[in-house]
């Protein structure tokens, strides 16, 4: 095969790779020039087992999630493959809940220890058969997952020092009060009709002269 690989050449891959795997890998489509399969969720580690032993895909680069709320299987959990000695790239998709845990694939790819612990982290999926699934991110008693997309940008706590406890508190957030915002540069100076920025002064000074430098 040529490289990189032409989207014909791709196609057959992904073709070739579905046809074998033994109903693990349920499609596959080339998108923006890169290889695409779905797999089945319970048989996530057969088909990356598949896929790492029979087409040398060696190697886990990442493992994240996205989230579609309007979904009943609200998250795509994604991993991304690469096969040193072909120097072929693939992607594989699952469909995932809230409430089913995924199984891990820290067997087939250790560092998948990492990555899984961030896709609980930020996106609340659960991993069945990880050694260690803890919040690796956020503090033990955050609340919510931060990535999801109806997770508030406010958060839902915030946090203190307080002077008659003498340590940090956590407190609900409060009421971000209202700001005429207008997001410019110091460097740009002040324009007419927005409020002065500090330090705009700075940005023309009076020599003994009365020139401006």
């Amino acid at each position: 095969m040529s490289w990189p690989l032409t989207s014909a050449e791709l196609e057959a891959l992904g073709q070739t790779l579905v046809a074998n795997s033994a109903g693990a890998l349920t499609s596959a489509s080339v998108a923006f020039g890169e290889l695409n399969l779905t797999a089945q969720e319970p048989r996530i580690v057969e088909a990356l087992t598949y896929l790492r032993d029979s087409h040398a895909f060696q190697q886990l680069i990442d493992l994240t999630a996205v989230d579609y709320p309007e979904r009943t299987r609200r998250f795509d959990v994604v991993y991304h493959l690469l096969s040193l000695t072909k120097n072929q790239r693939v992607r594989v998709k699952i469909e995932a809940d809230e409430e089913t845990a995924v199984p891990s694939v820290t067997g087939v790819y250790p560092c998948a220890d990492w990555y899984e612990r961030e896709a609980f982290d930020m996106y609340g999926v659960f991993f069945s058969g990880h050694p260690d699934l803890r919040r690796i991110l956020t503090d033990y008693g955050f609340h919510g997952h931060p990535l999801r997309k109806d997770f508030p940008m406010t958060g839902y706590v915030e946090l203190r020092y307080d002077d008659e406890l003498k340590r940090v508190v956590y407190e609900p957030v409060r009421s971000v009060e209202w700001r005429n915002w207008d997001f410019l540069s110091p460097w740009e100076g002040m324009e007419k009709g927005f409020a002065p920025i500090p330090g705009d002064e700075k940005g023309v000074l009076e020599d003994k002269s009365g020139g401006k430098s």
